[in-house]
């Protein structure tokens, strides 16, 4: 009776010991700026390897999707940082939200617009007069500056391009309703593949290329956060363990996939489609330790402000990103 006395004792007191230690962690909520794929592999390698609990945190990840704006999110309170595209935090902050860039684990823009070849079209001066699909909810930035960059109208007029509202999907392609489409390098694109048309069958336009490619997948918080001391130690934990789990996917591609997989509750991704994502994501992500590079900050705006009559942003943004939390995440 007494050992049996003494193993529940010893086990309440183990349980004990482990809610204690879950109480003491830390919580944070990430709000992805889409769906649960491997363009976030990074933050799910992070959570199922323990890279966050070994900074102890208690990360809980949001999907995104079409109806949510993570700049809405974290303006109600529903998320302690949000992954988003700098022209739509920018501009956000401009019109009075105040969103701060705390790393920069993608280097490089996977945007690109994809053309159908029947349509001629093979320099960016071809798109004139043509139907073009385009993302919106903050992704129409990039697209407007480069247009306005080239000197094309977005009017509809013969000199100019028809945009046509693009869904999430690639359907006014394939259905011909369009001449081009927005796509990612490591998404759309391979979509439309995927349906039965080859690469050379199409003609695609980087924004990299392009010269204006402006920088996605950043990390924001709200900049009146960032002067909480228990606040900023936090994330600088968040950026170590998530950057740890960037270079971890970037090295172990199919894994990290399988990872993600695992979280997908919709049940809607497949392997074969998320193993070639994370191979494609390592692309953007390879060659930044999570750090923004002020020169990319630098080409972002430049690329933004350059709207003509119709800029993305009127003015120099002030104090929309910092290095307090990756100088100290990457120490």
């Amino acid at each position: 009776m007494m050992r049996k006395t003494m193993t529940a004792l010893l086990a309440g007191t183990t349980l004990l010991a482990g809610a204690s230690a879950a109480l003491a962690a830390d919580a944070v909520t990430l709000q992805l700026k889409w769906v649960t794929q491997a363009q976030f592999a990074g933050y799910y390698v992070a959570l199922e390897k323990g890279f966050f609990s070994e900074e102890d945190l208690d990360v809980t990840i949001l999907p995104g999707g079409p109806d949510i704006a993570p700049g809405q999110v974290i303006a109600g309170g529903g998320a302690d940082v949000v992954v988003d595209w700098m022209p739509s935090a920018l501009a956000a902050r401009e019109k009075g939200l105040p969103l701060v860039n705390i790393a920069q684990p993608f280097k490089q823009s996977g945007m690109m617009l994809t053309c159908l070849a029947e349509t001629g079209i093979t320099t960016p001066e071809d798109l004139r007069g043509k139907t073009l699909g385009v993302w919106f909810f903050g992704n129409e930035y990039p697209f407007l500056s480069w247009m306005s960059t080239l000197g094309i109208p977005t009017d509809g007029s013969p000199e100019g391009v028809t945009v046509l509202k693009q869904g999430f999907n690639v359907d006014p392609l394939l259905q011909k309703q369009a001449a081009c489409i927005s796509t990612m390098t490591y998404n759309e694109y391979w979509q439309v593949i995927d349906a039965g048309i080859t690469p050379e069958q199409l003609v695609t336009f980087k924004y990299e290329d392009q010269g204006v490619a402006t920088l996605e997948d950043g990390l924001y918080v709200l900049e009146e956060n960032l002067s909480d001391p228990a606040f900023e130690d936090k994330m600088v934990r968040f950026v170590r363990a998530a950057m740890k789990g960037w270079k971890w996917a970037e090295a172990n591609p199919e894994e990290a996939a399988m990872i993600v997989l695992d979280y997908d509750e919709t049940g809607a991704q497949t392997e074969k489609h998320q193993v070639r994502m994370m191979t494609e994501v390592a692309k953007l992500t390879a060659g930044s330790n999570g750090a923004l590079d002020p020169a990319d900050y630098a080409r972002t705006v430049s690329t933004l402000l350059a709207g003509g009559s119709d800029p993305v942003i009127s003015a120099e943004p002030v104090g929309a990103w910092t290095h307090a939390i990756t100088d100290k995440a990457l120490d």
